[in-house]
């Protein structure tokens, strides 16, 4: 019982086997023109694994740089509507300490804050002058907020604020530039005419292509500090926020606690503006995904005239092979034999057309990555890429290859045997 249960599976396998090699044999002797007639699938599949890599490439790296940003941050800086630029001042709308407690008391969203201020002001360390050096004011919860560790020293405290202490925070490439020792704790530095004591050392946060790439000497100091020395520089908030997926509720609440301070009324547009880097994110993956529908369609379009070039070479070589398949049937093979033969032999050319591709689109994607100063430190072809492109291409072969095949198969072998 086994055995006739069997019989079948193992004729069918057999008969797969043997037209798998008649049709690698079919497109061994034909090379030039297997090639030619794959080149439509080549192309398409080239197109796939590049672009699949790239598109993957490009969405890890952005990624990666809004990672270092920070997912959960957000920010809020006051902003002049359009319709009053001529009755007021971004004086009038710019964010106050009191405003950045009340969100901090009142917005169950947000997590901490802190307010920043920055000004451009010259450094001196002995007979070293540092001009135009960014020194930013912070409140000592920006630690937290922006993950920067202190590797010598000690962090700011609240006291250092709340009495206007004049201490400062430097990083390594500031140490560099102001040729200060390895640990400058405990050294005074003169910023902008004014004695401050450096407390501590932050590491250097390697800048992100939104900050231009480049790291360059940074220099904080007490938020309070940096108001007593110039009361009119503006003022943002960075805030952190406990679940970045609830962006938008945070975002709701900040605008109730600002307009009801502000005293906006209901047609009264915003003061204020916001940005959540979490909502930066889920607008780029949506742009990726756009992108990647409409490369499939023009590379799915490629893959389509390939078979096309499959199918009208399919029926090329039923005609060329006429007398063959009369010879066959004659002897007694049956139409789903010849059906099979010829349906095999379209699925293995355009499977081939996909292998070469596949292999054309390693090498490309390998060799980009020696290209100096290339920004994608890791590219590859993703494996649903793989998947997809020699799927698509087994899959053209049998629609485009099983229009020739039927037509071999349907053949009468007298006329098929008389045909010149």
């Amino acid at each position: 019982m086994t055995k006739l249960l069997l019989a079948p599976i193992i004729f069918i396998v057999r008969l797969l086997w043997q037209t798998v090699f008649l049709a690698i044999g079919q497109v061994w002797a034909n090379k030039v023109r297997a090639v030619l007639t794959a080149l439509g699938i080549i192309i398409g599949v080239l197109g796939v694994t590049v672009v699949a890599a790239g598109l993957d490439g490009m969405q890890g790296y952005v990624l990666t740089q809004f990672e270092g940003i920070g997912a959960k941050k957000m920010w809020v800086w006051g902003q002049v509507p359009d319709g009053k630029r001529t009755i007021m001042s971004w004086t009038d709308v710019k964010i106050s300490t009191y405003e950045a407690n009340l969100i901090l008391d009142n917005a169950e969203s947000v997590e901490t804050l802190t307010p920043g201020c920055r000004a451009s002001w010259n450094v001196v360390n002995g007979k070293k002058l540092s001009q135009g050096v960014r020194v930013t004011g912070i409140w000592p919860t920006w630690h937290e907020i922006e993950n920067r560790q202190v590797l010598f020293g000690r962090p700011f405290s609240r006291i250092d604020d709340d009495e206007n202490r004049q201490v400062c925070l430097i990083n390594e490439q500031g140490i560099e530039e102001l040729d200060l020792d390895t640990d400058p704790t405990n050294d005074y530095i003169l910023v902008n005419g004014r004695r401050f004591l450096i407390v501590g050392v932050v590491e250097t946060k390697e800048a992100s292509m939104f900050e231009g790439g480049q790291s360059r000497t940074e220099l904080y100091i007490p938020f309070a500090t940096h108001k007593m020395m110039n009361p009119y520089t503006w003022t943002d908030l960075t805030l952190q926020l406990y679940d970045p997926d609830k962006a938008d509720d945070a975002k709701a609440e900040v605008r109730f606690i600002l307009r009801n301070h502000r005293n906006l009324g209901p047609e009264d547009e915003d003061t204020f503006d916001m940005f959540v880097v979490q909502s930066a994110i889920e607008n780029f993956n949506n742009v990726a995904k756009v992108i990647g529908f409409i490369m499939s369609g023009v590379i799915g379009i490629s893959l389509l005239v390939g078979g096309i070039g499959i199918m009208n070479i399919m029926l090329v070589s039923v005609s060329e092979r006429t007398r063959e398949i009369g010879l066959r049937k004659a002897m007694g093979a049956k139409p789903p034999v010849v059906l099979m033969q010829f349906l095999v032999e379209a699925v293995v050319l355009c499977v081939v057309g996909g292998l070469v591709g596949l292999l054309l689109g390693n090498i490309l994607v390998a060799g980009v990555q020696f290209i100096p100063d290339f920004p994608l430190e890791s590219i590859a072809i993703p494996r649903w890429a793989v998947i997809l492109s020699l799927g698509f291409s087994a899959g053209v072969g049998i629609v485009f290859g099983m229009f020739p095949a039927i037509k071999a198969a349907l053949l009468n072998p007298i006329d098929a045997l008389r045909h010149e």
